[in-house]
């Protein structure tokens, strides 16, 4: 794996002028869902976003510094928050104004899709969010400070959200893999191997990255439907 990078004291301050100064528009946040009929389910494009603790916002942004909500998301008390940080790869390459999402967690952890990821310079793994151990890292820049990650940079994998309802529905247990099939002039793409995470209070979202939004032309989809994968009927000889 790609080793975070260590930057000189000169290298900081410099980023850090740049960032304070505003020199490049912020990134958006994730662009609006699509929803297909399909028992209400949302399909949403999760673009490149940063989960931090409480004491990195507090390195990044200032003493007693909190997030400031900006936009609710999809899920009851997630949000986007009005903060973006520079994320920092080897060679010095960066991505300038990324999201952060609140609120706050136990780690701290950077999403990627895989051509932000060559952009950086840093070989990610698809893993489910959270399953942070042994992934490379980068450096995170803020208009307060600086901080270090040793771990945490992954591509997130596609995954379901659901509460327990919608999962007696499809007939899937957490941790089960579904399939997303995407219909879109010259588009058309099955997504196979979706991740279930279901709980008791989850509505029902489907998460793609943007490269994969992109590979199926989400926003001029005429179909979306989520399917319980079946097992093979094949017969071994």
């Amino acid at each position: 794996m790609t080793q975070a990078p260590t930057l000189d004291r000169s290298t900081i301050e410099r980023i850090v002028r740049q960032i304070v100064a505003g020199n490049s528009a912020p990134q958006a946040a994730s662009p609006a869902p699509v929803i297909a009929a399909q028992t209400k389910l949302v399909v949403s494009i999760s673009a490149r976003h940063v989960h931090l603790t409480d004491a990195h916002v507090e390195t990044l942004f200032g003493p007693g510094h909190t997030l400031t909500p900006m936009k609710d998301l999809y899920q009851d008390g997630f949000y986007a928050a009005e903060e973006t940080v520079m994320v920092v790869g080897p060679r010095r390459r960066m991505l300038e104004k990324v999201r952060i999402l609140g609120p706050t967690r136990d780690y701290s952890q950077v999403e990627l899709a895989f051509t932000d990821a060559i952009s950086l310079g840093i070989e990610v793994p698809v893993r489910a969010s959270g399953k942070i151990a042994g992934t490379p890292g980068c450096v995170l820049v803020g208009p307060r400070g600086v901080v270090d990650l040793s771990e945490g940079v992954i591509r997130a994998e596609r995954h379901v959200h659901m509460n327990q309802s919608h999962a007696q529905f499809y007939g899937v247990a957490n941790g089960d893999r579904m399939n997303l099939r995407v219909v879109s002039n010259g588009c058309t793409i099955l997504f196979e191997d979706l991740l279930v995470r279901a709980d008791e209070v989850s509505k029902l979202e489907v998460h793609l990255d943007t490269d994969e939004g992109n590979a199926c032309n989400l926003d001029a989809a005429t179909e979306i439907t989520l399917l319980k994968q079946e097992p093979c009927g094949c017969k071994t000889h």
